[in-house]
């Protein structure tokens, strides 16, 4: 029995086994998880043991553990090292669910008629990675196992890594590895398949202002004593200028500007601006001056406010002039920018905008560095033959908006570019309420994965 004949004998089982790990509420951001964060690194460790590894293990991190696997078929073999995380982004605002985030449900859509499953973590991360799991069990079932494979799945990802680089540094020979898989991207879609380039980087900040000692009577207070929701609303605004341009002194200095041969190539990825704006239900779109849409979420730094909060917001009214305002707001980085010195920028220029009659304190919570991978090394063309195998077109080369610190991790400590081999679609509602990921994609994702294995043994033999 071939591999492609062994997962769709198992689809059933292969689709069980993944709601199983849905249903696990991993969430790192929250201490109340702590335990369904321990249970779901379990529950990865097992599911390696089952499909053939000889080695899989729970590594302890100074915060939540690292599941390691392998399977070494013989040393002088080319070896894929797989990267994904368990853990999840909280599920909240859990009333704007159409059903409970960990109890997963698989309904058809416009995009998924064939069905999604609807649940945290479904697309980002754990229906993704888990592709690589079952992949790798129709293979060692099947004798299709060309290629050493290890794993190495973390259960921080969605809190910055923060203890990942202390595992990588202190396991280089471990993770030693021609090619490294990473499925935590998107595709255009399933009709245009593509493999993601280029990542941004990220820095992510927390604003705190403070007026008076106590909260105060508005109309006892107000127009004398300063509101820090006010002030703080007015110093985020004047963070971009009127051509969305970020005014922080220093941003933009060390910017990798790309090429006018690269942006066309950008740019000519199919893209359609009305679907794109109905899909958001949204009468236009909005960034920075002079680029496109594409090139404002693959090429261009931004900065967003991603929470904002203070004073009283219950039922009913209460007439108070808050003491505090605070604000999370994270600035998505490109390759030129050190996510520490934008931090730095960031804190030097708020505190200076900020009136006398208020205090800051800012916070930086994480950050990682953007990454440029090679399109051109066997690992890529590997991806690229495996994904026109399985869906019969050639993919396209994308850079993506979203940030994975561990791919310029790897790049840095392990010497090799990933391979940003990811199956989901940019309405997989990944952070929102209704996080979804179609069943195909699911499926198709395995196959193509094994396929990968064929075809880099035999590019790399060459």
């Amino acid at each position: 029995m071939s591999a492609a004949a062994f997962i769709e004998k198992n689809k059933d089982r292969f689709l069980s086994e993944l709601l199983d790990l849905l249903r696990i509420p991993s969430v790192s951001a929250d201490p109340k998880f702590k335990n369904n964060v321990f249970e779901a690194a379990n529950f990865v460790k097992e599911s390696l043991e089952k499909a053939g590894a000889d080695v899989a293990e729970i590594c302890q991190t100074a915060g939540y553990p690292v599941v390691y696997g392998e399977k070494i078929i013989d040393p002088a073999l080319p070896t894929v090292l797989v990267y994904g995380h368990y853990d999840v982004q909280p599920a909240d605002p859990y009333e704007l669910w159409d059903s409970p985030p960990f109890e997963p449900v698989i309904k058809k859509t416009t995009i998924h008629p064939e069905g999604a499953i609807f649940a945290r973590g479904s697309a980002d991360d754990k229906g993704q990675f888990y592709m690589h799991v079952k992949a790798f069990e129709a293979m060692m079932a099947t004798g299709e196992l060309t290629c050493n494979v290890k794993f190495m799945i973390e259960g921080e990802e969605e809190v910055g890594s923060d203890n990942l680089d202390a595992f990588v540094i202190a396991n280089k020979e471990r993770l030693k590895a021609d090619v490294i898989l990473i499925s935590d991207t998107h595709m255009i879609s399933m009709k245009d398949p593509s493999i993601t380039v280029g990542l941004r980087g990220l820095t992510y900040m927390e604003v705190e202002v403070t007026g008076s000692n106590r909260d105060l009577h508005s109309g006892t207070y107000g127009g004398a004593v300063a509101n820090p929701i006010n002030v703080l609303c007015k110093m985020i605004a004047s963070l971009k200028d009127e051509n969305e341009h970020i005014t922080i002194p220093g941003f933009y200095d060390n910017v990798q500007e790309v090429s006018d041969e690269q942006r066309q190539r950008l740019n000519e990825a199919p893209f359609d601006l009305n679907e794109y704006q109905g899909k958001l239900e949204i009468e236009a779109v909005h960034g920075e001056k002079g680029y496109t849409t594409i090139e404002r979420v693959g090429i261009r730094p931004t900065l967003d406010v991603n929470g904002i909060w203070g004073g009283y917001t219950g039922e009913g009214a209460k007439t108070v002039l808050p003491s505090k305002a605070f604000a999370k707001i994270s600035m998505r980085l490109v390759p030129g920018q050190d996510w520490q010195v934008i931090a730095s920028l960031f804190e030097n220029h708020f505190k200076a905008i900020a009136p006398k009659s208020v205090k800051v304190k800012v916070k930086t919570h994480h950050g990682g560095a953007p990454a440029v991978v090679s399109d051109s090394s066997v690992g890529y063309q590997a991806a690229e033959a495996a994904m026109e195998e399985t869906f019969g077109k050639r993919p396209i080369p994308t850079r993506e908006g979203g940030s994975i610190p561990i791919v310029a991790l790897f790049q840095k400590e392990l010497g090799s570019d990933p391979i940003l081999f990811g199956f989901g679609l940019d309405t997989d509602a990944l952070h929102s309420p209704n996080e979804h990921y179609g069943v195909t994609n699911y499926f198709i994702g395995i196959e193509t994965i094994a396929a990968f294995f064929r075809h880099f043994r035999k590019l790399s033999q060459q």
